[in-house]
């Protein structure tokens, strides 16, 4: 393999749960969930049997042909969202969907985009462009031009960026690559107005905060708004690959005939892994679940010697350290049976799966404070 993703510390074998098995036995708990992506945690019966079933019957088709699992896919994206007007478009990434959504953008004559400073919207070459992070894009300018980025949750900067020739805005409910950044209560609905007035489509990337995550479907929803556009993926094929770009009202006649595609964009196995998955997640309650256990996590942690913050909504989680010692504290964690991300020098995100238990957290928690009580108390 390639060296860009270095020399990874530990090799997986197995998991059931949030628990997984490395290749010499020793188990973990995935308190990072595949970057948000295993929701419903790893060998999750309902996806099992749902993958199996249907690569008996039809495993690939071509975009050329309709199949039973994309569209019942497709209607239940439509439900999700609440509006009867969504047309959706199925890739295989959250940087799929979020170049899907530029190209859609630029259906509308203009192409001017602004986007938040630290935002994550995908490492291929449009949505590189989209992304707000200098460390990810300066080894590969020119990018795409014409995009501005403006500091995340400033109101009075995104009124100043967005004009008539703006052609989208696109924003994360939650920065997740950035740290589990918040925005002020009001953000998301002020921007709606402003792209309202400039005539410029609001697109909401819940790639990290959808399926559920946050308590809703797709994370924006307790701001009353109505995106032009929403893009999904890691949790919507419950571990396989799949992602969305859903488009409302107008802007879901944008794309003509002829005008994307992708090959394995919504294929059957992938489709029904996703019908499972929200199958699971409406009979499980997830969503008020997660609420539940993710303000258990935030008190429980805040607390702890050493950490500043803790921020984020249901099981998007990010704690803020003194000191930039997030990856000191993520490799002994590792060590203790525990996997995490450190999204920055000051930032340990954790997205576990849906069916963490209560124990489960305890026993996280004790092992970070454990761990904090070694770095910060001496």
């Amino acid at each position: 393999m390639q060296s860009n993703y270095g020399t990874p510390s530990v090799g997986l074998a197995r998991g059931k749960g949030i628990e997984v098995w490395d290749v010499e036995g020793k188990k973990y708990l995935d308190f990072l969930g595949g970057i948000a992506t295993n929701i419903l945690g790893h060998n999750n019966p309902a996806i099992v049997s749902a993958i199996a079933k249907q690569s008996k019957t039809l495993s690939h088709v071509s975009n050329f042909y309709a199949h039973e699992p994309a569209l019942l896919l497709a209607q239940k994206l439509k439900e999700m969202t609440g509006d009867d007007s969504a047309r959706i478009f199925f890739c295989n990434s959250g940087a799929e969907a979020n170049e899907a959504a530029l190209k859609i953008s630029r259906r509308t004559g203009k192409k001017r985009v602004v986007a938040a400073s630290g935002a994550f919207h995908g490492r291929t070459m449009g949505a590189l462009s989209l992304t707000g992070q200098p460390s990810k894009r300066d080894p590969f300018k020119p990018l795409l031009p014409g995009v501005r980025h403006v500091p995340y949750g400033d109101i009075k900067a995104l009124r100043r960026a967005v004009t008539k020739r703006t052609a989208m805005v696109i924003l994360e409910p939650i920065m997740g690559e950035a740290g589990v950044v918040v925005p002020p209560a009001g953000y998301l609905k002020a921007a709606r107005e402003i792209c309202s007035a400039k005539g410029a489509l609001l697109v909401i990337d819940a790639v990290q905060t959808g399926m559920g995550r946050t308590g809703q479907w797709f994370g924006y929803e307790d701001e009353g708004i109505i995106p032009d556009v929403i893009t999904v993926a890691k949790g919507l094929g419950g571990g396989l690959p799949l992602g969305a770009m859903i488009a409302l009202g107008k802007t879901a006649d944008l794309l003509t005939p002829g005008s994307h595609g992708t090959t394995f964009g919504g294929n059957p196995i992938a489709a029904a892994a996703a019908l499972a998955t929200i199958d699971e997640i409406e009979k499980g309650r997830y969503m008020s679940l997660n609420l539940v256990k993710g303000a258990l996590l935030r008190n429980l942690l805040s607390p702890i010697i050493g950490v500043t913050k803790v921020r984020g909504k249901g099981l998007l989680i990010g704690i803020v350290l003194k000191d930039s010692k997030a990856k000191d504290v993520a490799a002994a964690l590792l060590k203790r049976g525990f996997l995490v991300n450190a999204a920055n020098d000051e930032v340990i995100r954790i997205a576990p799966a849906y069916v963490v238990s209560d124990r489960q957290i305890m026993s996280f928690v004790s092992a970070f404070n454990d761990i904090c009580e070694e770095i910060y108390g001496g």
